[in-house]
């Protein structure tokens, strides 16, 4: 999750998740925005199933709040029996996965989960997944390029759009219309530089 806050960078948002991969869409670009990824599965741990979870929650341990996990086709739920703290993230054992060799076919798997399975958010606050994607472009309209990620390095959310960070503030990013699929971009004075080389 991103917050949006009015100010500068002493005033800005602070990141509760790491950056989550851009949403999946369709064959005609339509994103899916009726689940959110909340984690990706690293690899396997031990004999017994146990995977190793990178977290895209505030809380690494929240991967078993919301319920039942999907992968991203939505063919396949995981029901999590455990979950322990991992240097990645966590480290969950899902119910029918009970040897180290289906743990491992596991690696790659995004897990989703519903949108609806998620706390409200306050106005100021968006998904990361709702920001990826969109298109950043310039008050007067001019299309600057697409939010590849959200990062926070410790001290603010930044936007990455075309390589460079944008500080996810009211003042960088006055409006967000999702109907539309953009936000307006009022850029720092070395992004305008740098854009104009």
């Amino acid at each position: 999750m991103a917050s949006q806050k009015s100010g500068d960078a002493e005033n800005a948002q602070g990141v509760p998740s790491i950056d989550a991969p851009s949403p999946s869409g369709d064959a005609n670009g339509n994103r899916d925005t009726m689940r959110i990824c909340v984690g990706a599965v690293a690899g396997a741990h031990g004999v017994k199933g146990d995977v190793r979870i990178k977290t895209f929650t505030e809380n690494p341990m929240d991967i078993a709040a919301y319920g039942a996990l999907s992968d991203e086709a939505g063919q396949n739920t995981f029901e999590i029996l455990n979950t322990y703290p991992d240097k990645m993230g966590a480290r969950v054992r899902f119910r029918n996965v009970t040897s180290r060799s289906q743990a491992e076919a596991l690696k790659g798997t995004r897990l989703y989960v519903e949108r609806d399975h998620l706390p409200e958010l306050d106005e100021e606050d968006f998904y990361h997944a709702d920001l990826i994607g969109l298109t950043a472009v310039t008050v007067q309209g001019e299309k600057l390029g697409m939010v590849k990620a959200v990062h926070n390095f410790g001290s603010a959310d930044l936007l990455e759009i075309e390589g460079q960070f944008i500080p996810f503030t009211k003042i960088n990013v006055p409006e967000i219309d999702f109907k539309l699929g953009t936000l307006t971009i009022i850029p720092p004075q070395d992004f305008e530089d740098e854009a104009s080389e």
